[in-house]
């Protein structure tokens, strides 16, 4: 009795992973927003790309503008271009 116990518990642990994972593949992923794409572009050359993107992100959803290339430019984004960090230097990259 204790091993169909045993067999029951593990077939059932097994199922229910799979149908999670099955769920998993199944729910719609977002598309990326145009920030994203638009700061991708932006950091593809920096060196801490992590950063990069983050700060690009918050400067892109406050402004909704990210200059183009991946350096300079910044004048083409008024507000991107005027956000400053608490030591006064550019918080947008």
């Amino acid at each position: 009795m204790k091993l169909a116990h045993a067999t029951l518990l593990l077939v059932s642990l097994v199922l229910s992973s799979s149908l999670h994972a099955m769920a998993d593949d199944l729910i719609p992923q977002p598309a990326p927003s145009w920030c994203d794409t638009k700061c991708d572009a932006r950091c593809k050359d920096a060196k801490e790309k992590d950063r990069c993107l983050k700060y690009c992100g918050i400067c892109c959803n406050k402004c909704q503008c990210v200059p183009s290339g991946t350096y300079g430019n910044k004048l083409e984004c008024p507000c991107y271009n005027d956000m400053k960090d608490s030591k006064g230097t550019s918080k947008c990259p």
